[in-house]
């Protein structure tokens, strides 16, 4: 009778009866590297995002019960504003890691776990480890095997559940308790694709705070007996039919579950930007170094886009200008006027200062969008192509190949430690050298902790 059963319970006795010992290696490395990936840009966001201070500072106006830390503020919140403030600062400066389909898992499911650990206390490495792997394993489940058509935004919509389920994992709920938390987290799993594509707001940087902090909740009404809904996916109205038309494919979503696991896949961010530039800032930094093109020898770039990186591009003049830090990291031309002019990009490319050097936004302007359908965003994101045309009339062109920290050249752990001590010393109030190094070594070594909070106390 199981296979009648809708898939929230399925996904909830996973989630429920899942064990550390159950996880194969490239899982428990996935979720490691997560944990460092996740906890290194949030400390980042504190001092070079200004788009979430204004949050974070509602969320300390309002207290509460010290529960859970808030990362680079040196204080504590109950567990829910914590998730809320660090899943925020997780995401908002677009570094934080993704599947190799695109849409982020981790700034929803870490700061989650994360935040009901420290109110728990006492919560071992392997529990975490199995809860951030389980949360990835059913993120990227749901993401690869619904019909998409641009329009929700998967990581926050898919996020409310993998988050949930993790936290859920972390409290030791049960598998009933688990799948009423998945219904309860569907009070929060929302978000449209307007929120990446529209410019001038805040909010595409801080969206997966609210799904972190949604996790939470739903874990924690759980917990308290709260009961969800027991056709969440499949009913009649269930999230399938009306967030996707009914298109979903049920035995893929099922196949392999609790024995493949997906999280091993996850790739890491070498650069601070919308995950479907990363080919082009390649394809840019590459060839320029390949034909020994100076910056003051480029006349254009066309950048062939699109369905997605088309909306990076338009409208252009706003694009090629950002006003916002939010909106320079989805703004194609801005990100290529950095890579072109300073053939290379950093946490430090992203500032106030950025948005007006005279530089990037002279070879920002030169930046054209061709569009091309064989870019378009289908599945897998594609290999972008770029063209550099010189001043003496010539024309090169690349694909952006190999892209550090994609499938084909995955960051290893040495490229993550150096991108977590990067992050972690530009945070408002950074760790001091000897807590980074603390933090980094828990990290490592975390399947033997028998309290896995001890990596936050090392940050603060």
């Amino acid at each position: 009778m199981t296979e009648h059963l809708d898939l929230c319970h399925h996904f909830a006795k996973f989630a429920a009866e899942t064990r550390y010992d159950d996880l194969p290696k490239d899982a428990i490395e996935g979720a490691k590297k997560t944990i460092l990936d996740t906890l290194g840009v949030t400390l980042a966001a504190t001092g070079a995002e200004p788009a979430v201070q204004a949050l974070v500072q509602l969320l300390q106006e309002s207290g509460g019960k010290p529960e859970s830390t808030v990362l680079g503020s040196g204080g504590k919140l109950p567990a829910m504003s914590a998730a809320f403030a660090n899943g925020s600062m997780a995401h908002c400066l677009d570094f934080d890691d993704q599947t190799p389909w695109g849409a982020h898992a981790a700034s929803s499911i870490v700061p989650s776990v994360f935040a009901i650990a420290e109110r728990m206390g006492g919560v071992s490495g392997r529990t975490l480890i199995t809860a951030v792997a389980i949360g990835q394993d059913l993120f990227a489940r749901l993401r690869c095997n619904v019909g998409w058509n641009q329009n929700w935004n998967l990581s926050s919509m898919v996020g409310a559940f993998s988050a949930a389920a993790s936290a859920a994992h972390v409290l030791g709920l049960s598998a009933e308790q688990t799948a009423h938390a998945l219904g309860i987290a569907s009070q929060q799993s929302c978000g449209t694709m307007e929120v990446i594509f529209a410019t001038g707001s805040d909010l595409r940087g801080m969206y997966a705070g609210f799904t972190a902090k949604g996790a939470v909740i739903a874990a924690l009404l759980a917990q308290k007996g709260i009961t969800g809904i027991d056709t969440l996916f499949e009913g009649k109205a269930g999230i399938f039919n009306v967030y996707f038309g009914g298109k979903y494919d049920r035995e893929k979503m099922l196949d392999g579950l609790g024995v493949r696991f997906l999280g091993g896949t996850t790739l890491y961010k070498a650069w601070p930007a919308v995950g479907n530039s990363h080919t082009y800032i390649h394809a840019t930094i590459e060839l320029m170094k390949e034909k020994g093109i100076a910056a003051k020898d480029v006349e254009a770039i066309r950048a062939f886009v699109g369905d997605f990186t088309y909306t990076m591009c338009t409208p252009l003049e706003v694009r090629r200008a950002p006003s916002t830090l939010v909106d320079a990291k989805m703004s194609l031309p801005f990100i290529l006027g950095i890579a072109a002019s300073r053939g290379k990009m950093t946490i430090a490319d992203f500032s106030e200062a950025a948005l007006k050097d005279p530089d990037v936004l002279s070879m920002a302007a030169k930046v054209v969008p061709v569009q091309d359908p064989e870019q378009n965003w289908t599945f897998k994101l594609p290999d972008g192509r770029i063209e550099i045309v010189t001043r003496d009339g010539r024309v090169f062109g690349r694909l952006g190949d190999k892209i550090p920290g994609n499938a084909e050249a995955p960051l290893t752990w040495e490229q993550l430690s150096e991108k977590f001590v990067s992050c972690a010393s530009v945070a408002a109030i950074a760790p001091s050298d000897a807590g980074i190094a603390r933090a980094q070594m828990l990290i490592r070594e975390m399947e033997t902790l028998t309290d896995a909070t001890g990596i936050l106390r090392a940050l603060t």
